[in-house]
């Protein structure tokens, strides 16, 4: 069952168009990944769906409700985590989760998220005395103190350390596990990959793909490829027409072959029969940073 139903949104900003045409739905339960480099939309889109920001046209539903019409109400099954936030460097923990827990009818019992998300030693710490992985964890224990059905989560882990950025993913999945539906935006794709059971690629205001991690990796071509140098001229067709070969490229004396399945036997069994050596032979597995970069043309 869909949560959330986006539909044709569009946005503009003077003479720059943010979103051209948006449309995507999130199921209830899953981990949904916004990703896309910098200014692709992906901030923009969030912020209409929670009802921060107001789209030109289109329609959004969160939970059935319209997030313009009905945002005090959407606001109360919600949870937001910001792309840009700050509390006073002198507020204490345990004070940013009271002061929050005012504003729901039925708030999480604070001292619950506090041990939930490993944060007990630091409940009378100062907010500026936090490390960036604490701060983070405070953040996402205050996107939960209202106990919503569907947290917002805009680029979690940017600035933080590979240790804790990991550790940062296994609090996401647990809210996952915990029924609350998640919407990850970020543009690192091995975030997208390790946590989302969908995504859409986010380009110049438009979704470009969208599907599963997988789906996105090799939907776009073959998920091996293997580049070599022959040493004598190769039949470039007659590599093509190889039933697992989905592309055959040549760059300058370098030719690179893109498929699946069995596609590195029928290739090397290809060469061996017409004897041809090769030099520099490489073996690469599509990732999606593959797929992202022939998608939007930019690496981040």
């Amino acid at each position: 069952m869909a949560v959330i139903e986006v539909m044709d949104l569009t946005k503009t900003y003077g003479g720059h168009t943010a979103l051209d045409g948006v449309s995507f739905t999130v199921e209830d339960g899953e981990i949904f990944g916004l990703l896309g480099p910098n200014g692709a939309g992906k901030t923009t889109t969030v912020e209409c769906v929670e009802g921060l920001r107001r789209a030109d046209s289109g329609s959004v539903r969160v939970l059935g409700l319209d997030p313009t019409r009905q945002g005090r109400e959407l606001r109360r099954q919600i949870g937001v985590q910001l792309q840009e936030a700050h509390l006073p460097d002198t507020l204490r923990v345990h004070e940013a989760l009271d002061l929050y827990a005012a504003f729901y009818p039925c708030p999480r019992n604070p001292g619950e998220l506090l041990a939930q998300w490993g944060l007990e030693e630091q409940r009378d710490a100062r907010f500026g005395r936090l490390s960036g992985g604490q701060k983070q964890r405070l953040f996402m224990a205050l996107a939960l103190v209202g106990d919503p059905r569907v947290v917002f989560l805009d680029e979690l882990t940017t600035g933080l350390d590979p240790q804790t950025r990991r550790v940062t993913w296994e609090l996401v999945r647990r809210l996952r596990d915990g029924g609350v539906t998640v919407v990850l935006v970020s543009h690192f794709m091995d975030e997208v990959a390790a946590l989302c059971d969908r995504a859409a690629i986010l380009d110049k205001g438009r979704i470009v793909s969208e599907g599963t991690p997988d789906e996105l990796v090799y939907g776009g071509g073959g998920r091996t490829a293997l580049s070599f140098r022959p040493t004598q001229e190769v039949d470039l067709a007659a590599l093509s027409a190889l039933p697992s070969v989905t592309r055959v490229e040549q760059c300058l004396e370098t030719v690179t072959v893109s498929g699946s399945g069995s596609v590195i036997d029928e290739v090397t069994a290809l060469l061996a029969r017409n004897r041809i050596l090769v030099a520099n032979l490489r073996i690469h597995e599509r990732t999606l940073d593959d797929a992202y970069a022939a998608l939007t043309g930019r690496l981040t």
